[in-house]
């Protein structure tokens, strides 16, 4: 169904039982995203609080909590949106298959956005203040919009059909933000409203940029959606509501009609101030750093305005939907947009960024003796230049061939039949001094890092073990070995600086069946789950300073190693700290779970 407001969508939700209200005061510093973590990791339902203290509005958070209630959100449209983007694929499957071609004009009419003459978020102008204050976490900068869809237009071609909508953070208050009149707007690179801004300052104009928050659930869906060119996140918003989007056009840019609130401002050329800390999707604090600043001309919201929000932090967390739902819908475009690739998984219990996993073709010359990657570099390269892609750190690729039934979405036997195949030697290719996501403090600097490509193709090269043997020897400082997965050996290390992982390779010269060495704080913990293990490893390394290796080399300006791999994952002075809870806030919160609260059964 298309929701015209998102009060339609909670009604529709509590209908059908999938909405839990909670009565109970409770403070948006701390408490509600406390609440929403717990709901979330408890496969909870969304959640609407309805006594906010210090604030007139309700919040809701957890829309999108589940697999199964993002389909129920969208029931009425996804298989439509799947034929759109199918049709992006092959338009000859219309023909083959009639029942999609039906589908595909009900979903291409709501692509059009609808230009009106107001909207429901005009009801009521406030000053920005007055707008909820949600903080995640303890060591927060401030209060932060963890939904918001920000607007733009270019510069050089205004109107909706080169607009852009992403969901970029925003802190509402705290650091040195002018109270009512500005706020925090973190972009990274690689994003439209940075494309948008370099236009707006090349014709040494101010950018108009709207914060809409809230509205019917796809317009947040549509501002994470990595979408083909030519089709803008309004656009495709319209398809998954089924309900052309509204805009009105006010203050010289077009405005979400129906959002629930809405911030109108504009950036200049070289505005910034310091934005953040803030807790992060990595499960680290992205540290304070200049950003622009977005001057707040105009705050408004519609009667009976309902603030959405979502916490960030180690995944997974809500945001793990969103991926989940763009990996579904976008797929089938991969092989279409990178030839020879049959699939791309973003790792999301590494952080998304970190870690992607590619499995790809090799055919340059299928006559061969002996495979090595070929093909696949090529189409590494082409992973590594598309979009958001281009921010990983660590890209492991496979051939099909090798593996035909191969999961992509299965992570320990993906990287299994890797490190079974792949030859340190010459397998590892990596680039360095380049870019990677702003949120890693893993590299060199803001954006600043390295890339690893660790390729593999051709039969077994070797049998993983999956137990230490008892004589394994280590250099000093190194102990308690244990295994994560097939091949893998995780180490505890002292602290970063002490220990020598020269000596340590030396010792590991007979080590069998362990192509993949990681040192690390906590070799228990690290150890104890896939998750923890690609968490801690492609979190806190960056390629081309952490990786070691038993009998390393370099020839012809490439590294290699004859043994195993060495993966320095232990924290840093220049890493961020990790997210932490506060206590007292967990043993509030538990009040909440106990007989007669409101979140009984769920917490």
């Amino acid at each position: 169904m298309g929701y015209e407001s998102l009060r339609s969508c909670i009604d529709d939700l509590d209908r059908a039982g999938h909405l839990r209200r909670v009565t109970e005061e409770v403070d948006p510093f701390l408490e509600a995203a406390e609440i929403q973590r717990r709901v979330f990791s408890a496969s909870g339902p969304a959640l609407l609080f309805t006594n906010v203290r210090g604030s007139r509005f309700p919040l809701a958070s957890n829309l999108f909590g589940s697999m199964e209630r993002v389909r129920f959100i969208f029931r009425d449209s996804l298989d439509g949106v799947r034929a759109l983007v199918s049709a992006k694929v092959d338009p000859r499957a219309f023909v083959t298959d009639p029942r999609r071609a039906v589908r595909l004009p009900a979903v291409a009419m709501h692509l059009l956005p609808r230009t009106v003459r107001g909207g429901a978020v005009f009801a009521h102008q406030i000053p920005l203040s007055l707008l909820p204050k949600v903080t995640s976490w303890p060591n927060d900068g401030g209060p932060f919009i963890t939904l918001p869809q920000v607007y733009s237009e270019d510069p050089n071609d205004k109107g909706v059909r080169r607009s852009n909508l992403g969901m970029y953070r925003v802190q509402l208050a705290g650091n040195d933000y002018v109270k009512d009149h500005e706020v925090g707007l973190h972009y990274q690179i690689h994003r439209g409203l940075g494309v948008h801004h370099a236009a707006a300052i090349a014709r040494g104009e101010r950018l108009p940029v709207c914060v809409f928050v809230g509205g019917p659930p796809a317009m947040a869906v549509a501002a994470v959606m990595p979408l083909p060119e030519g089709l803008p996140e309004i656009a495709f918003a319209g398809a998954l509501n089924r309900r052309s989007i509204r805009m009105a056009i006010r203050d010289g840019i077009h405005v979400h009609a129906d959002a629930d609130f809405c911030i109108i401002g504009s950036i200049g050329p070289s505005e910034t101030k310091l934005e953040g800390p803030f807790g992060d999707h990595l499960g680290y604090y992205a540290n304070a750093h200049e950003f622009p600043v977005l001057r707040v001309e105009s705050v408004h919201h519609r009667d009976g305005a309902i603030w959405p929000f979502t916490v960030v932090g180690r995944p997974p967390q809500e945001d793990t939907m969103f991926g989940e739902l763009i990996h579904e819908l976008t797929g089938p475009l991969v092989p279409t947009l990178l030839p020879g690739v049959q699939a791309v998984h973003a790792v999301d219990a590494a952080g998304v960024h970190p870690l992607l996993l590619a499995i790809g073709s090799e055919r340059y010359v299928p006559y061969a003796k002996e495979r090595r990657p070929m093909e696949l570099l090529t189409q590494a390269n082409a992973i590594l230049g598309q979009g958001q892609m281009s921010l990983a750190k660590y890209l492991f690729i496979a051939t099909k061939d090798d593996a035909p039934g191969l999961d992509i979405d299965d992570v320990g036997a993906f990287l299994s039949n890797v490190l079974s195949r792949f030859d340190p030697a010459r397998d590892l290719h990596f680039q360095t001094n380049t870019t990677i996501d702003t949120l890693d403090y893993s590299g060199s600097g803001l954006n600043q890092g390295s890339k690893v490509v660790i390729c593999a193709t051709g039969p077994v090269r070797r049998t993983l073990a999956r137990e230490v043997a008892g004589d394994l020897a280590l250099a000093p400082g190194f102990g308690e070995p244990k295994v994560a997965m097939p091949g893998v050996l995780v180490l505890r290390a002292p602290a970063h600086g002490a220990g020598d992982i020269d000596a340590l390779a030396r010792a590991l010269r007979s080590l069998e069946g362990f192509p993949l060495v990681v040192l690390t704080e906590d070799s228990e913990f690290a150890a104890r789950t896939i998750a923890n293990f690609v968490w801690v490893t492609f979190t806190r390394s960056n390629p081309a300073t952490d990786i070691h290796g038993v009998d390393a080399f370099v020839e012809n300006k490439g590294w290699g190693c004859r043994g195993a791999m060495i993966i320095d994952a232990r924290r840093k002075p220049h890493h961020a700290p990790p997210l932490v809870e506060d206590p007292a806030v967990t043993k509030r919160v538990d009040r909440l779970g106990a007989r007669g609260g409101s979140l009984h059964g769920v917490l």
